[in-house]
């Protein structure tokens, strides 16, 4: 049952997330398309690992995830609110990479398949 509820949280804390970080006003944020990919809260609900992905290159990335470490606080506080908790955990906001790396994936199948029609 702990198992169930924990993933309640994790689901909850990334839709509540999702709605907050575009209301952010730090510059480093704004005209990106930042989104939570995934939440990750620990089972006594001290700590949560965020996995943000961005839509822009690398360097961008880094800038991301250094404009919402600094407004980790603010975002605690409303999430805090907002659920209901006894313990807001602590965030860390991790670089999530997966998406772009299934679309490099992806790009490597097509340009085997393409080879493969080439060679018939």
């Amino acid at each position: 049952m702990a198992k169930f509820r924990q993933q309640k949280i994790d689901e909850e804390m990334k839709r509540e997330l999702s709605s907050l970080i575009p209301s952010l006003k730090d510059p480093r944020l704004s005209g990106l398309l930042i989104s939570v990919t995934s939440v990750l809260v620990t089972k006594d609900l001290k700590f949560a690992k965020i996995y943000v992905s961005v839509f822009a290159d690398e360097e961008k990335g880094k800038e991301v995830i250094k404009g919402l470490t600094s407004s980790a606080g603010f975002l605690r506080r409303e999430i805090g609110m907002r659920m209901g908790l006894r313990y807001t955990p602590e965030f860390t906001f991790v670089l999530d990479d997966s998406i772009a790396y299934g679309a490099h994936i992806n790009n490597v199948i097509n340009n085997l398949n393409i080879k493969g029609e080439d060679d018939e």
